[in-house]
């Protein structure tokens, strides 16, 4: 069976963390049972893992060329890795593909998260399957597979009353909710075998290949993270499943523009980063004495807002109906998603920026972000965010919590540069934005406190460069109301024509 992934980007590591691959150069039951086990466990919600079966490692990386496997012995280890993994109990059984790769034969095996967990697997495997032998729990540390200790047993106990929201079956949903055309582009982007006959295939057959459906099979229902990326419309299952991005450029609300992105999660990602690099950010070249380069400034560097916003939708709590939410300000960008960093990460550490977590929230949404390349691996993003802050000259970002972790919120500092000319670029777009009142208002606070002005004084008082029909269609009410006049209303075209406040109106 096809796996929902390029082989190549597998064997390679380019979007699977180096600790969730093993490499093994040939069949041996013992060491393979165990990581398959300790895979299954999966005690830091990271989604599993894969073993490689005919690829030597050197080094962490697969030894090239690869050795591969005899042809005759791919069925024979096929067969006896199904009859061996009614060692591991309660019984798991991984999802098997045999490919061939740069002209050798080998045989992956797909090991997710599993839904019975805790699993544990005899010391010793090799043998009559009467045998009696100990059985014991295996979990992955980094990059080994090692017998967990009663610490950790206990972990793996309280795991097992749970499984991640997002990997969970939603009862509400049909897999006709599923829709192949969004899967097919899927399987096309990551480059995976099945996408060449999916749209051949009945929904429910790719669907589960994919493991984005599950229960009986007389009653098969789509897994959350299948309605997350592969229904139009994942609010219908998890309210404000969306990104809300607003532009205030002014304290008071005046001027503030706001976007909604939905969709499937990759989709409105993409579109709300889309957005941002278009509308938000701003670029300036700035010339350097005795230096040939200019140097090229962004009021917010995209590489930090994209880890932000990947890493927002990646770790929010879809159980939680609030949006992530993307606040523009002339001095900041705030990114907050609900609910904050878990209790393993110290008040300290989050002050230092060094935020590593342990165990995931949303084990499969990552998998298929990282597969889209839409986030980095494990622990990398805020040094990405950092790094990329660094590189553009801009202030540190601040990670900001409560004692009781609802929320986090990221704070990138607009760049210095964008600060010097801010009070004149912000009012000058608050005013292209005001309504026929808002500036009837302000034309009566310019004449009052400068007394009469000509039209073009008024309109670049205003921060205007030319009178526009908005601002000639707020100047006729004033006058018509009898608040504002002509110093010379006998000749309207009079070379020194000018507008004040009404005598009367001054009067009252």
């Amino acid at each position: 069976m096809a796996l929902p992934i390029s082989i190549s980007d597998l064997i390679n590591r380019r979007v699977v963390e180096n600790a969730r691959v093993e490499y093994k150069a040939d069949w041996n039951p013992d060491s393979i049972l165990h990581s398959i086990c300790a895979f299954a466990n999966d005690i830091d919600n990271w989604g599993g893992g894969y073993i490689i079966i005919g690829i030597e490692e050197e080094d962490g990386m697969p030894k090239l060329p690869i050795s591969g496997l005899e042809k005759s012995s791919v069925d024979r280890i096929n067969k006896e890795l199904l009859q061996k993994c009614n060692r591991i109990e309660p019984r798991y059984v991984p999802i098997v593909e045999s490919v061939e790769y740069e002209g050798k034969n080998i045989i992956v095996l797909w090991v997710p998260g599993g839904e019975a967990r805790p699993y544990k697997c005899s010391l010793t495997v090799i043998g009559d399957k009467k045998e009696k032998s100990e059985k014991v729990y295996y979990i992955r540390k980094l990059s080994n597979t090692i017998r967990a200790n009663q610490q950790e047993e206990k972990e793996l106990f309280q795991l097992s009353q749970t499984i991640p929201f997002d990997d969970r079956i939603n009862m509400k949903a049909d897999t006709e909710d599923l829709r192949s055309g969004l899967i097919a582009e899927y399987l096309h982007t990551v480059g995976s075998d099945l996408h060449r006959d999916c749209l051949k295939r009945p929904l429910s057959d790719v669907a589960s290949d994919m493991r984005i459906i599950g229960g009986p099979t007389e009653m098969k229902k789509p897994l959350n993270v299948g309605l997350m990326f592969f229904s139009e419309h994942p609010e219908t299952y998890f309210e404000y499943a969306r990104i809300e991005v607003v532009d205030k450029p002014d304290p008071t609300g005046v001027g503030m523009t706001e976007k909604i992105f939905t969709g499937p999660l990759d989709r409105q990602l993409r579109d709300a980063l889309s957005y941002i690099r278009n509308y938000i950010i701003k670029e300036k070249i700035i010339k350097v004495s005795g230096r040939a380069e200019s140097e090229r400034i962004s009021n917010f560097p995209y590489d930090a807002i994209e880890e932000a916003l990947s890493n927002a939708v990646y770790h929010k709590s879809y159980q939680i109906g609030e949006p992530v939410t993307v606040t523009v300000t002339p001095d900041r960008m705030e990114i907050s998603s609900l609910p904050g960093p878990d209790r393993t990460i110290s008040d300290e550490d989050i002050a230092n920026r060094k935020m590593v977590s342990r165990r995931y929230r949303n084990r499969r949404i990552g998998d298929f972000l990282k597969e889209l390349h839409l986030v980095e691996g494990r622990n990398t993003g805020i040094p990405t965010i950092l790094r990329a802050m660094q590189q553009n000259g801009s202030d540190l970002p601040v990670f900001e919590t409560d004692a009781e972790r609802t929320y986090l919120t990221v704070i990138l500092p607009v760049h210095q540069q964008f600060l010097t000319d801010m009070s004149v670029s912000v009012e000058k777009k608050k005013r292209t934005r005001l309504t026929t009142v808002e500036m009837k208002q302000l034309m009566l606070e310019s004449l009052s406190a400068n007394g009469e002005l000509s039209t073009s004084e008024l309109v670049k008082e205003l921060g205007y460069s030319k009178l526009t029909a908005a601002l000639g269609k707020a100047m006729k009410e004033l006058i018509d109301e009898g608040k504002i006049e002509y110093t010379h209303p006998e000749n309207i075209k009079h070379r020194n024509q000018k507008l004040r406040i009404c005598l009367s109106a001054v009067e009252e």
